[in-house]
C-alpha cells in the first residue's frame, strides 16, 4: 500500500503564497507515475488543481493557471505546488495523487491538506 505525505498547508493572507509537497512512501514508483493535485472546498466536488506527467508535461485548472505552478524532482521522489497571489476561492482540502501507468492499478491519495486564505 502507497502511503502519500503531504505537507505545506497552512492559513496565509489574499495575496500571499504557499508551498505544497507531496511524497510516496515507495519512492520506486514515483518517476513513472503522474502526480497531481486536487482539492475540494466546502459543499464542493473534489476538482483536479494540477497535474504532471512523468515526461513533465503540465496541466491546470483554468482557475489557477499563471498562479500556481507544479513540479517535480525525481531525484527527490517529490511533487510540489507554488501557490502564488491566493485567493479567498482557492480556500480548501488541498490532496495529493498518484497515478500509476497501470490499467488495473488502483489510484493513490494523500490525506489532505488545509489551505485557508483569509485575512
Amino acid at each position: 500500500q502507497v502511503q502519500l505525505v503531504e505537507s505545506g498547508g497552512g492559513l496565509v493572507q489574499p495575496g500571499g503564497s504557499l508551498r505544497l509537497s507531496c511524497a510516496p512512501s515507495d519512492g520506486r514508483i514515483f518517476k513513472i507515475s503522474d502526480m497531481g493535485w486536487y482539492r475540494q472546498a466546502p459543499g464542493k466536488q473534489r476538482e483536479m488543481v494540477a497535474t504532471v506527467t512523468p515526461n513533465n508535461t503540465t496541466d491546470y485548472a483554468d482557475s489557477v493557471k499563471g498562479r500556481f505552478t507544479i513540479s517535480r524532482d525525481n531525484a527527490e521522489n517529490t511533487v510540489y505546488l507554488q501557490m502564488n497571489s491566493l485567493k479567498p476561492e482557492d480556500t480548501a482540502v488541498y490532496y495529493c495523487y498518484l497515478g500509476l501507468p497501470i490499467v488495473s492499478a488502483p489510484d493513490y491519495w494523500g490525506q489532505g491538506t488545509q489551505v485557508t486564505v483569509s485575512s
